[in-house]
């Protein structure tokens, strides 16, 4: 299969991309924007056509779309929370404006479709796991502009028969992704004796899948799923932030006074949990439990300092200096 994987410079689909490559021996097509998250270095050993440009450019789309491509799975996205409620037009131009690109492109050239989407759309959830008839509850920036975009590939779906299906993750973690989000940046921090900036109490609770397992997710949708049907990919394990600080720690030897408790982010949603019931149903499981998949996501990053070195030597530092209040080491 030919395709087009947006945002495949990215965390999860550098991920996809080098499966589909390497497992299924797809010919990949990537338009990428290369904002601060979206690396060339993450596709670096990967073989794939390379396209610089954004999805909300109708023109870097088509330039994208005249390789024959088949498929179009749609990666590129804003994502992190903190980011979006400092500055949530980003969010609204790639996620709304970008993915109504796409899906006009697709429909007119009558394109498989996959939407990368997230668990964040359903909101918080006390007890039990969302399925993918629970409503949806988007409490950020982020997750409003996500839930926006998996609503108008609904009305794509409807109103155009388009062929497309939409995948919803849990909190996704492994190599290669940007240390603004959790684990990686404890991981760095650990490695380099600085605090661990812990929002609130720490007792939010993730459902925690490894990146693989979610690209995998992602590519038995693009195969077997049903055109409008919606899939939820879950992780095997949950865990508190609290609890996956302290196994970093464990892991990296380091301290637990490292641990700093810092103001809490607003509206920061306290549970997250997804029900993978239907696309097991399909034939797709997660194959990595959280304590195997985070020992290698942390050996990953101390084995791999030519990947972070120039992250942590860049704007990235300012941007944490404003974030936490204080400077990295």
């Amino acid at each position: 299969m030919r395709l087009l994987v947006c945002g495949g410079a990215g965390f999860i689909g550098s991920n996809f991309v080098r499966q589909r490559v390497g497992e299924h021996g797809d010919e990949v097509v990537v338009l990428d924007k290369l904002t601060y998250a979206g690396r060339r270095e993450n596709l670096r050993d990967v073989e794939h056509v390379f396209v610089h440009g954004a999805i909300e450019d109708p023109a870097a789309v088509a330039d994208a779309l005249d390789n024959d491509v088949e498929a179009v799975v749609n990666f590129a996205a804003e994502t992190h929370v903190d980011r979006s409620i400092s500055g949530p037009e980003a969010f609204l131009r790639t996620q709304m404006d970008g993915t109504y690109v796409l899906l006009e492109a697709a429909r007119q050239r009558a394109l498989r479709y996959v939407q990368v989407s997230t668990d964040e759309v359903y909101g918080s959830i006390a007890e039990g796991s969302f399925t993918e008839a629970s409503p949806l509850n988007p409490s950020s920036p982020y997750s409003a502009t996500k839930t926006g975009a998996d609503l108008l590939v609904a009305s794509y779906v409807h109103t155009y028969a388009l062929n497309a299906s939409i995948c919803r993750g849990s909190n996704a973690y492994g190599p290669r992704q940007y240390p603004e989000k959790l684990i990686p940046l404890m991981i760095l921090n650990a490695l380099h004796a600085d605090p661990l900036p812990v929002y609130g109490d720490g007792l939010q609770v993730r459902n925690w899948l490894y990146v693989e397992d979610f690209a995998r997710g992602i590519g038995h949708v693009l195969t077997h799923g049903a055109p409008g049907e919606v899939y939820n990919v879950g992780g095997p394990d949950e865990a508190t932030n609290l609890d996956v600080v302290s196994r970093i720690i464990a892991l990296t030897g380091a301290t637990e006074d490292l641990i700093e408790h810092v103001t809490d982010r607003p509206g920061h949603d306290r549970r997250y949990s997804l029900s993978s019931d239907k696309i097991r149903a399909l034939g797709w499981q997660a194959q990595l439990r959280f304590d195997q998949g985070l020992a290698h996501t942390v050996a990953w990053y101390r084995d791999n300092p030519w990947w972070w070195q120039p992250v942590r030597s860049g704007e990235y530092r300012a941007y944490y200096e404003q974030h936490y209040g204080r400077a990295l080491r």
